[in-house]
């Protein structure tokens, strides 16, 4: 199937600023070629500085970035680098996380919707002002603008019914053929749509690390086959919940009166994916646990996590909100703008308690 709209070219971003000493090393040797690489040790394996290094090292294997020769992707310094901060990061993870290997119980959970939530999405659609949806776009845009790539590895390394299963949500996410049609494609004309930049990669300076972690976590498990199970739980956790979050957001949009063209972005997960939570619950995850049983616990593992960082992610948007300042370390031109009186906007914040609610609940 051909799409009607024209190709655009395909242009890496550029390179982000530096947040600290370790992002610094890593985005200098991106520009000029490693040469002695800090040590990760001593790094807040939530904070700005260690994601902010491991979605540049990340990101090599996506676009990549302008200016940065392919090659760097596999540097051996690099790679020795980011494998440390990720394990960092994976450790603390760890840390914070139950261990359990009930994959049923984890996924009834997912399904229970309360009926009064206190997330980003509940708040947009009752309360929730334009410029706090431009910003919650903004940063949800660094999956979204990639959406279905981290969870794409993970296809070499299933088989049968499951592989099957899982292209067939995938085929979805990617248009069904239609390049008008891919989601991320829509999620662009959503940016357009409310007066944001739609360039991959446009407010990665601006993302504050809880929103990079999260698009970390999906990086970290689609590269390693011995996390496969987690992928599978991360994506689970998405289509199952991603579904009754969209439909408060399209509620959100039509609130305030956005354009159509913004609200089709949510409008198309409201049906999507509650089709693809029976896909990814009965063709995926239990035909996976059938023949590798052993990989039940880091399946629970990957909705754990991947919910945490949602929680933290939603946590500072109400925070920031209900203090009336952005949540973005630097604002849109329609948020309300850091003065004297207000905690510096591109100051990390520190490690918050769990919301106990996924970012798009």
């Amino acid at each position: 199937m051909l799409g009607t709209s024209p190709v655009r070219p395909v242009e890496a971003p550029p390179l982000p600023q530096p947040r600290g000493p370790l992002s610094a090393a890593v985005i200098d040797a991106l520009r000029r070629g490693p040469t002695l690489l800090p040590p990760v040790d001593g790094a807040d394996p939530h904070g700005d500085d260690l994601q902010l290094a491991l979605y540049c090292l990340y990101e090599m294997h996506y676009r990549g970035f302008g200016g940065v020769p392919d090659d760097r992707e596999w540097d051996p310094a690099l790679v020795a680098l980011r494998v440390a901060a990720e394990n960092a990061f994976l450790d603390a993870l760890r840390a914070e996380v139950d261990p359990s290997d009930d994959v049923d119980a984890e996924i009834g959970a997912l399904l229970v919707e309360p009926v009064e939530g206190t997330g980003p999405s509940w708040h947009l659609a009752k309360d929730g002002e334009r410029w706090q949806v431009r910003e919650y776009v903004a940063q949800r845009s660094l999956y979204h603008l990639k959406e279905a790539d981290p969870q794409a590895w993970v296809i070499a390394r299933l088989d049968g019914p499951a592989k099957a299963a899982l292209v067939t949500v995938e085929h979805d996410e990617y248009g069904a053929g239609n390049p008008d049609r891919m989601h991320a494609r829509l999620f662009a004309d959503m940016m357009r749509a409310l007066d944001l930049d739609d360039s991959y990669g446009a407010y990665l300076d601006a993302a504050p690390a809880e929103a990079l972690a999260e698009v970390n976590f999906m990086s970290l498990c689609g590269l390693r086959r011995a996390l496969r199970g987690a992928l599978v739980g991360q994506f689970a956790t998405v289509e199952l919940t991603s579904s009754p979050g969209s439909d408060r957001l399209v509620k959100a949009m039509r609130r305030l009166d956005l354009p159509e063209a913004a609200v089709e972005f949510y409008a198309e997960h409201v049906e999507a994916d509650a089709v693809h939570e029976q896909l990814v619950r009965r063709g995926v995850i239990a035909p996976l646990l059938a023949a590798e049983p052993a990989l039940a616990a880091d399946v629970v593992f990957g909705i754990r996590a991947s919910s945490l960082l949602a929680d933290r992610f939603g946590e500072r948007l109400l925070r920031h909100w209900a203090e009336h300042r952005s949540s973005l370390r630097h604002p849109l031109p329609d948020a309300p703008q850091p003065d004297a009186t207000q905690p510096d906007a591109t100051q990390p914040d520190a490690a918050q308690p769990d919301a106990t609610q996924p970012a798009l609940a």
